[in-house]
């Protein structure tokens, strides 16, 4: 018997593979004395929340990583390290990552901090994509922050090409 390719699919109902992940929604430890609470809710196209997003935040300096499932309601928590300065001519930023159903590969976008509005206009990125680039700043929220990600639509995150 031979069996042959099948095509490819977007993301289903087996998501809970691999979808633990030893730290949960922690990226940073919890008594960090920069940490804080990075939240929000993600959006389809038509504007309605999508209730079984994977969001993921990476913070390269110092190595945090967390995952968190998004709730019924399409929200989602992560504990984050609030960024410093940059070296490299970047304003102070962490990347997030999105899987969701209809979707074929993750989006990739980055979350900016409202603090940093001066360095926002040195930002290469930024610049790039000056006329969206409100879509990558969070706003400041009791907790920490709230950056609600938009997957389509008028409100579209701006997503990048890794």
């Amino acid at each position: 018997m031979s069996f042959k390719e099948t095509p490819s699919q977007t993301v289903g109902p087996f998501f809970a593979i691999l979808l633990d992940w030893h730290g949960g929604p922690y990226a940073a430890p919890e008594d960090a004395p920069d940490g804080c609470w990075l939240s929000g809710t993600v959006y389809d196209g038509a504007g309605e929340p999508v209730p079984d997003a994977l969001v993921e935040v990476w913070q390269p300096a110092f190595n945090g990583f967390a995952r968190c499932l998004g709730g019924a309601d399409g929200g989602y928590r992560l504990w984050i390290r609030r960024p410093g300065p940059n070296t490299d001519g970047q304003a102070p930023h962490v990347a997030l990552s999105v899987f969701a159903r209809g979707l074929i590969d993750r989006v990739v976008t980055r979350v900016y901090f409202p603090e940093d509005a001066d360095a926002h206009a040195a930002d290469p990125v930024l610049n790039a994509v000056s006329d969206h680039a409100g879509t990558l700043v969070a706003a400041k929220a009791e907790d920490g922050y709230r950056f609600d990600i938009h997957l389509q639509g008028p409100h579209e995150t701006v997503f990048f090409s890794i």
